[in-house]
């Protein structure tokens, strides 16, 4: 499962991510990114995920892969 990281000490709000990832990616009063909760970058935004990673003026964005196993200890 792919997800979009997003470093909040790095962004200044600029809002590209928001644009192109909308179904994900919403913006709060400020301006700032939110991330959706639980979100999944599907195959149709994957394009567009890594885009707004490239274009990012602050680095702030970067798409990580989460293992689906998820041990839990008892």
């Amino acid at each position: 499962m792919l997800r979009v990281r997003l470093d909040p000490i790095a962004c200044d709000g600029y809002g590209y991510c928001a644009e192109l990832l909308p179904e994900i990616i919403g913006r709060d009063d400020w301006g700032y990114p939110v991330l959706e909760v639980g979100h999944e970058i599907t195959a149709e935004m994957l394009f567009r995920a890594r885009r707004a990673v490239k274009i990012c003026p602050r680095v702030a964005l970067s798409i990580i892969e989460l293992d689906q196993a998820v041990s839990v200890r008892s």
